[in-house]
């Protein structure tokens, strides 16, 4: 269960239960050794294959294995997620002065906050995000770990539990939206892909409350679909969208419905290439 609260392009919010996350190599040993080294975290793989679900499952995990006193009292370790677009601003991650009643007060942005009362942040498709953006992430994520606030001429010092961590799809991005290297070589990486058969049907099974079998029969489609990526598709199916399908199918839709409106209908616009994804499902889904 999450607590907390939406505000403009942020989510700030504690996570008291613990997410479902089924690890597939060894990204948790990893991501808790950088954060307990204060290394930056960058984590790249396709959309849909639990990178937001990750960080929410360690914000959890390491919530509970810090005292109180490392997190100054408060029960949860908060976690600050921003989407980053195309129109994200360095003030709208810093802050701002804005003007409320007769005064002129300001409003610190999300990084500020995180920075502040030490909190994972997350900003989740950082790529998005205009290029003279991201540059205000350099001094915090090396050695430094300051954030230096222009508009009001000073600089901060993050706090000890601040953790920056980063996504972004490397095989769906153009070489426009790429990271550059003085931005890349401040975190280490982790890659995310499509879980092999076995585990996405356990995750469909779980997520979608559905049966074992049928559970693996949608990772089996998942994995045939994503075989046309690169010749007919540009993003193979997402193991969000087989969980849409079991959800479906639990709530009476029928198996071959389900996949054509979760699947089909998503991955691609062109009739050709739509005949040939039901195809693959009429294969399975008889």
């Amino acid at each position: 269960m999450k607590t907390g609260k939406q505000e403009l392009n942020f989510e700030e919010y504690h996570i008291d239960q613990e997410p479902y996350y089924l690890p597939i190599k060894d990204e948790v040993k990893i991501f808790r050794a950088a954060f307990l080294a204060k290394i930056p975290v960058l984590l790249k793989g396709p959309t849909g294959t639990g990178k937001t679900r990750f960080v929410e499952y360690m914000s959890y995990q390491l919530s509970r294995e810090m005292s109180l006193e490392e997190k100054d009292g408060n029960a949860f370790l908060a976690l600050i997620t921003v989407a980053c677009h195309e129109d994200l601003t360095t003030t709208d991650l810093v802050g701002k002065f804005l003007l409320k009643g007769d005064e002129t007060i300001w409003v610190d942005g999300p990084l500020t906050r995180a920075v502040l009362k030490g909190a994972i942040c997350y900003l989740d498709e950082i790529v998005e995000a205009r290029k003279d953006t991201t540059v205000i992430i350099h001094p915090l994520s090396d050695h430094r770990r300051l954030l230096p606030i222009d508009k009001k001429g000073t600089i901060i010092e993050a706090h000890p539990n601040f953790f920056l961590v980063i996504s972004y799809n490397p095989g769906y991005q153009s070489l426009i939206k790429d990271l550059k290297q003085s931005t890349k070589q401040r975190f280490i990486a982790i890659d995310f892909d499509y879980p092999a058969r076995e585990q996405e049907a356990l995750i469909i099974q779980h997520e979608a409350d559905i049966n074992q079998e049928i559970a693996y029969e949608l990772a089996k489609l998942g994995e045939k679909i994503r075989h046309l990526k690169g010749h007919a598709l540009v993003e193979g199916a997402s193991t969000r969208l087989l969980i849409y399908c079991g959800k479906l199918i639990r709530g009476g839709i029928s198996a071959r419905m389900a996949c054509e409106v979760a699947l089909t209908a998503v991955l691609t616009d062109e009739k050709e290439i739509q005949r040939a994804i039901n195809e693959v499902i009429t294969s399975i889904f008889p």
